[in-house]
């Protein structure tokens, strides 16, 4: 059983996340909560982003997905501009940085070409309960947003990918001691709308009641003022808050894997062409690299084995690995 803080976070983490999380602590958003001001250090996060593969012509033109995302020289996506890991704006540069908003940017660079992948990428703010619509109407042509592969979401759209794994996690008040695990989850307890949380929380700990709200930031305020007892979320989405707020800690071990997918519009033929992507940057040390800038460089530790492409239900493998890039 562990127990995580924002204390106990910045000590396992080291001095590195500590310059970083003090970088947190010099901007203040809307909410009145500390936001970081970078999640990398902007030469390192634009190294691995720009250094990664560009697919050749042909390659591009042989996808449809792909040839109109080249034709618009942009990629526009569904993401969030408030996870200060994996996608968040500076409200100052509006540049957006994070472990998905560097899988975004170095995908458009692959696609488009170009040594500012940054300017590549368009970035539109989803939810859990709109990402499925805004791919499906083609308000975007992908959503990269910690967005876990189900096999009832993929009767609806197409996932490239595993590109990471998570797990569930619990997150508590900073006072509470009645929580420890999993095993001790009762009544009220927070996750977002139209996550995998729901069904997480059902199988786990079948004596709490799932309560939705559509932003983490919901979750969090109802955890914090009494309204829930808990919050239940992928982990690397909790530690992420835990960095930037003391009135909560995480508990207890992780449960329930969350495989994070790329959520593509179904049946155009993108998925084979970003899993021959995702491929690419695994074999050359591109994800390695994004990963050190962002996850590791924000919480400490060593670069994981990325999971397997298509090895969970609702992802498929397809896509040529040897596809050249240049």
């Amino acid at each position: 059983m562990t127990t995580l803080s924002r204390r106990g976070l910045l000590a396992t983490t080291g001095a590195l996340s500590l310059v970083g999380v003090l970088a947190a602590c010099a901007d203040t958003g809307a909410d009145g909560k500390a936001i970081a001001s970078s999640t990398a250090s902007d030469a390192d996060y634009d190294k691995a982003i720009n250094s990664g593969p560009v697919a050749a012509a042909d390659v591009v033109a042989a996808s449809p997905w792909a040839a109109s995302v080249k034709q618009a020289s942009k990629l526009v996506t569904g993401g969030t501009k408030t996870s200060e890991v994996f996608s968040w704006e500076d409200t100052k540069t509006k540049k957006i940085s994070g472990f998905d908003a560097a899988i975004a940017q170095a995908l458009a660079r692959y696609i488009i070409g170009g040594d500012d992948a940054r300017s590549l990428l368009e970035v539109q703010q989803v939810t859990s309960e709109t990402r499925e619509t805004v791919l499906t109407n083609g308000t975007v042509k992908a959503v990269i947003a910690t967005y876990t592969i189900t096999p009832e979401r993929a009767k609806k759209i197409d996932f490239a990918g595993p590109y990471y794994a998570s797990s569930q996690a619990i997150l508590v008040k900073a006072d509470n001691k009645d929580i420890t695990g999993v095993d001790t989850l009762t009544g009220d307890v927070a996750v977002q709308s139209n996550s995998s949380s729901a069904a997480a929380l059902k199988k786990y700990a079948p004596k709490a009641t799932a309560k939705p709200f559509d932003t983490q930031a919901k979750c969090v305020a109802a955890v914090e003022s009494g309204q829930v007892k808990a919050y239940v979320v992928d982990q690397s989405l909790l530690k992420s808050e835990v960095l930037s707020n003391d009135k909560v800690k995480i508990v207890g071990d992780t449960f329930a894997e969350d495989p994070y997918g790329i959520g593509l519009p179904k049946d155009f033929g993108a998925q084979a062409f970003v899993n021959t992507f995702l491929k690419t940057i695994e074999n050359d040390g591109t994800w390695k690299r994004i990963w050190e800038a962002t996850i590791g460089k924000s919480l400490g530790g060593t670069a994981p084995q990325p999971p397997a492409l298509g090895s969970v239900p609702g992802s498929s493998a397809g896509g040529d690995a040897t596809a050249q890039s240049s």
